[in-house]
């Protein structure tokens, strides 16, 4: 298993265009390996006020809310920027739901989502 701390870990899926599909974004991911787990990162901004809101939602499906991301570059100093993330197989049923979920959480609470990535370790590391 993987570690979301892991130094040999790199981007290996950017979709960070919320018109695209899931799929669409891991079939054109040319280092990804689906076979691997990966850790599944989702760039949100919140208002700080819900930060440990949804930290609390989220912890009870196993994911960790972290500070900074793609959210920091909004522009919008009402909202903190965070990153949700967990170690997962990915395909892409999962992530579109992830995203879904992402997209619904930030909306409850005044935020806005920015997109998902995955990182997994380089080629030779170890499974």
């Amino acid at each position: 298993m993987i570690s979301a701390d892991d130094p040999e870990l790199r981007v290996v899926v950017i979709a960070y265009d919320e018109t695209e599909a899931a799929s669409a974004a891991l079939a054109r991911a040319d280092e990804w390996q689906p076979d691997r787990p990966a850790v599944l990162r989702h760039h949100l901004a919140l208002p700080d006020h819900s930060v440990e809101a949804a930290r609390g939602l989220l912890a009870a499906d196993g994911w960790e809310l972290r500070p900074g991301g793609r959210g920091a570059s909004g522009g919008d100093a009402e909202l903190t920027a965070v990153i949700a993330l967990r170690v997962q197989q990915l395909d892409a049923l999962h992530c579109s739901q992830e995203s879904s979920r992402m997209a619904g959480l930030a909306q409850r609470h005044g935020g806005q989502v920015y997109g998902w990535d995955a990182l997994q370790p380089g080629p030779g590391a170890p499974s």
